[in-house]
C-alpha cells in the first residue's frame, strides 16, 4: 500500500488506536501507583595504599596498586558478609540474599573511587544503607587483607562523600512508565488497524472493490436527512434538494450512466443488489427522478415481485401493474403513472403478487416489454436481491445490464463475489457498481472523498 492508503487506515481505525493509547496509559499510571515507592541514596569511597607502603614503594606504585586492587573491590562488594555486617549494624528485619539485591556496587571508569548506590522503602533508610554499605566493605577488606584492625590492609577502601537524603522515589519512574505505555499503546494500535483492515471484509474503499471485483463504480451516495422520517425519493422537479449532498451524487451517478457506452449507450438497467437491505428500490426510484429531471424520458418499472416498493416510494394507488399487463389483464397506458411534472417520468407498479415470481420475470413476455418500453424510454427496472433468488439475472439477460447496489460498511466482498458471479452464470453484463450509504463525516468518508458538512441523520432502512 502506498503511504496515503496506510494514512486512509489509520484514520479509519482512530478511535480503536485512540482507546488503546487511553488504555495503555492507564496500566501504566496504575502500575506505577500499584509499585512500593522505593528510594537511592548514593554513597562513595576511594581506594588507596597505606601510608606504609606509600613510603616503602613511592607515590606511584603506591597508586598502581591501588587501582590494581579497585576490580576486587567492586566484586567484594556483593559478598554475603558485608550485607550481615550491614543487617547487624542497622537492626534489619531481612536476610543477606535480599540485602545484596537491593545495593548496587560500581567503579567508575579510569578511577579509584567505589560508588555504592543503595534503594530502600524511606529516604533515611536508603542514606542509612549506602553509607554502612562502604563501612561494611572498609571492614571485609581489613579483615581479609589484614589483621582485622581498622586500616591494617595494605590497600584499603575509605569513606568519601557521605550519602545525601534523597528527595523524590526513584523507583516507580511515573515518567518513564507513561512513555513506556505510549509505546506499547502506539504499537498495539497500529497492529489493532492492521488486523482490523487485513481481516475487515466489508467493503470500503472504491479503489478496492474495483480491483477486487474487476467492476468499475460508477456513483457513491452518501448518507443524508433527505431521506429521512419515511421519504424515500428527492422532490421531483429536482429544485427543492438541488443543493444536497445526495442529489449532488446522483447527478454524478446520472451523468456516468449517460456516457458508460457512449455508441451503445444502455436502454435497459436493472437494478438489485446482494441481499435485501441495501437501498436498491430507493436508488432505483431517485435515479429514474434525476434520468427524467435532465429531460429524458424513463419508466420505473417494479419488477420486484418480491417485495415491491415503487407504490409505497410514489404513492400510488395499490391498483393494476406489471403482472396485469404480462398476464394480458390490462393495457400498459391503463396502469402505468405519470408522476413528474413534466411528463418525463413514468411508473409501472408491479401489480398482483404471483405465486410464481421468477417464471414471471423470466417469461418471454417480459422480455418483449422491456424490448418495447426501451424503444421509447430509457428503462429503470427495480429487481428483487440477486443472491436470494434468480429474478435479478433473469431480468438482466433480457435488460443491456445490471447496477448492484452496495451498502458501505455492511456488503462485503464475499457478497459482491457472489452478486457478480450469479450475473455471470447467467451471461448478464453488470455495468457497474454503486456504494450506497456512505459516511458523510468521520474516518470512513476519507474513502469516498465525502467531507460535507452539516449534522448526521441516518435515513431510514430501506430496500
Amino acid at each position: 500500500m502506498e503511504l496515503r492508503d496506510y494514512l486512509r487506515v489509520l484514520r479509519a481505525h482512530w478511535l480503536g488506536i485512540a482507546l488503546l493509547l487511553v488504555l495503555s496509559v492507564a496500566v501504566a499510571l496504575g502500575i506505577s501507583f500499584l509499585q512500593p515507592r522505593l528510594y537511592t541514596a548514593e554513597a562513595s569511597g576511594f581506594v588507596r595504599a597505606s601510608a606504609e607502603v606509600s613510603a616503602t614503594s613511592g607515590a606511584l606504585a603506591a597508586d598502581q596498586l591501588a587501582r590494581n586492587r579497585v576490580t576486587s573491590f567492586v566484586d567484594m562488594g556483593s559478598w554475603r558478609s558485608v550485607a550481615e555486617y550491614t543487617i547487624d549494624e542497622l537492626d534489619l528485619d531481612t536476610t543477606p540474599d535480599r540485602l545484596v539485591q537491593q545495593v548496587s556496587v560500581t567503579n567508575p571508569l579510569d578511577t579509584v573511587i567505589i560508588r555504592v548506590e543503595a534503594q530502600a522503602p524511606s529516604p533515611e533508610a536508603a542514606r542509612d544503607l549506602a553509607e554502612t554499605w562502604i563501612r561494611g566493605m572498609a571492614r571485609e577488606i581489613d579483615r581479609t587483607d589484614g589483621d582485622g584492625r581498622e586500616g591494617s590492609a595494605a590497600v584499603g577502601l575509605y569513606a568519601g562523600d557521605s550519602a545525601r537524603l534523597p528527595t523524590a522515589p526513584s523507583s516507580p519512574n511515573l515518567r518513564l512508565n507513561i512513555a513506556l505505555g505510549l509505546l506499547a499503546g502506539l504499537a498495539l494500535g497500529l497492529a489493532y488497524a492492521a488486523v482490523r483492515h487485513v481481516l475487515d471484509r466489508r467493503v470500503h474503499d472504491p479503489r478496492d472493490i474495483e480491483r477486487v471485483s474487476g467492476i468499475p463504480v460508477i456513483g457513491t451516495l452518501p448518507m443524508d436527512r433527505t431521506l429521512s422520517g419515511g421519504r424515500r425519493i428527492l422532490s421531483l422537479d429536482d429544485t427543492g434538494d438541488s443543493a444536497s449532498p445526495l442529489a449532488e451524487a446522483l447527478r454524478t451517478l446520472r451523468t456516468n450512466v449517460q456516457f458508460m457506452d457512449v455508441d451503445n449507450p444502455p436502454r435497459s438497467i436493472v437494478v438489485t443488489s446482494p441481499l435485501p437491505g441495501d437501498g436498491k428500490s430507493t436508488l432505483a426510484s431517485n435515479l429514474a427522478v434525476t434520468l427524467a429531471a435532465a429531460g429524458q424520458h424513463v419508466v420505473l418499472v417494479d419488477a420486484d415481485l418480491r417485495r415491491p416498493m415503487a407504490t409505497e416510494i410514489f404513492q400510488l394507488p395499490d391498483a393494476g401493474g406489471l403482472t396485469d399487463v404480462l398476464s394480458g389483464r390490462a393495457e400498459i397506458g391503463d396502469v402505468v403513472h405519470t408522476v413528474d411534472p413534466q411528463g418525463n417520468l413514468a411508473v409501472l407498479t408491479a401489480g398482483r403478487i404471483p405465486p410464481n415470481p421468477s417464471e414471471v420475470v423470466g417469461s418471454q413476455r417480459m422480455r418483449d416489454l422491456i424490448a418495447t418500453l426501451s424503444e421509447h424510454a430509457l428503462v429503470v427496472i427495480d429487481s428483487p436481491p440477486i443472491i436470494p433468488v434468480t429474478d435479478a439475472a433473469s431480468l438482466t439477460t433480457a435488460a443491456d445490464g445490471a447496477i448492484i447496489v452496495l451498502t458501505a460498511g455492511k456488503t462485503t466482498y464475499e457478497m459482491l463475489e457472489k452478486a457478480r458471479t450469479n450475473l455471470d452464470r447467467a451471461h448478464a453484463r453488470t455495468l457497474g457498481i454503486v456504494v450506497n450509504r456512505v459516511p458523510r463525516s468521520g474516518a470512513q468518508a476519507v474513502y469516498y472523498g465525502y467531507q460535507y458538512k452539516g449534522d448526521y441523520v441516518s435515513p431510514t432502512a430501506d430496500r
